[in-house]
């Protein structure tokens, strides 16, 4: 079966760390290297906190304050969860309604030295064409964007594992 055109991205990046460890970056040190400000993170430019819970149909949620309320908002669950190996989870922008989500499937290859981490962000044919979250641009900018943004992610954890090296 072939995807739908304009569903999915791919994203790929090396990182100088074995398997495990580069695993353990991602999920349980997310909020060391997840980036931070409104085009990454619901609470924007306020300090908050982003968190997986390890485990099939975990959390990934993000907590912040906002005056005197305490926010969270939930934007996904773990669907696959495979220490060290690969897992997935539901993506959910804060403008979507309740049944509109995207899934983000997530894979971490032993290459000797390195491990090689490959995000595919797929579902986003569901999403209509004319939501928000699509900024009003065609197919093709729009998965650019998407990729540029899980670029500019995957970019972030490779600095923090550089800096974990030392």
């Amino acid at each position: 079966m072939s995807a739908i055109k304009g569903d999915r991205v791919k994203a790929s990046i090396s990182i100088r760390l074995p398997q495990q460890q580069t695993f353990d970056l991602f999920t349980a040190q997310i909020e060391n290297w997840w980036k931070r400000g409104p085009r990454y993170r619901n609470s924007g430019a306020t300090v908050g906190l982003i968190h997986i819970e390890p485990k099939l149909d975990g959390r990934l949620f993000e907590s912040w304050s906002e005056g005197n309320a305490e926010r969270a908002f939930e934007i996904g669950r773990v669907t696959q969860w495979e220490p060290h190996q690969a897992f997935a989870f539901t993506w959910r922008n804060s403008n979507f309604n309740n049944d509109e989500v995207t899934l983000v499937e997530l894979n971490f290859e032993d290459c000797g030295e390195t491990t090689m981490i490959t995000v595919i962000h797929s579902g986003w044919a569901a999403i209509r064409e004319d939501h928000p979250a699509r900024h009003g641009l065609s197919v093709v900018a729009f998965q650019q964007l998407i990729g540029m943004w899980w670029g500019d992610q995957l970019t972030s954890l490779r600095r923090v594992s550089l800096s974990d090296q030392h």
